[in-house]
């Protein structure tokens, strides 16, 4: 084994052990909605907050999100993993995924998931190619935490054995 095949296995090992939570991203963009799981996200900065998002380029949402200049940003208490399951394993080519869970409109239209234990609405202020993803960082500006966000909240764990809209 090369030693760059070695340090990509090594890697491979340590992410796979951890257990990163998943977040759901909305979006609006001419006139079209999307949503997705995500699980390549963080924050990304304190002052001036920052926060980064990877969307897969296979993703609809990717697409989407191309006219976008706002994203929304949530995360789900573990009781509500159907909701991750639902913009994990469907695809917004063929499904609508807002018809099949309550929504409101949040700031600059943009959907937000009621059942969400915490959000937050970002601007985008830079894109990044990150490879098979594209890396977008928002900067925040709004949001809404409930008592759910202090409680166990959906993770890599909890929707690893979903099948994707898309592959990665």
């Amino acid at each position: 084994m090369s030693e760059q095949e070695s340090a990509k296995s090594a890697f491979d090992q340590l992410v796979g052990q951890l257990d990163y939570p998943m977040f759901v991203v909305t979006t609006r963009g001419a006139d079209r909605l999307s949503g997705c799981l995500v699980g390549f996200a963080s924050q990304a900065g304190i002052n001036p907050s920052r926060f980064f998002v990877g969307l897969s380029r296979r993703n609809h949402t990717f697409g989407v999100a191309q006219d976008a200049e706002y994203l929304a940003v949530h995360v789900l208490a573990r009781e509500h993993v159907g909701l991750a399951r639902l913009f994990g394993s469907e695809t917004g080519d063929e499904v609508d995924k807002f018809e099949r869970c309550r929504w409101h409109e949040g700031p600059h239209r943009l959907p937000i998931v009621d059942e969400a234990a915490a959000w937050f609405v970002g601007r985008i202020i830079r894109r990044i190619d990150a490879g098979d993803h594209l890396g977008i960082l928002l900067e925040p500006f709004d949001g809404e935490m409930t008592s759910a966000a202090t409680g166990e909240l959906v993770s890599f764990s909890d929707v690893k054995d979903l099948d994707p809209g898309h592959d990665a």
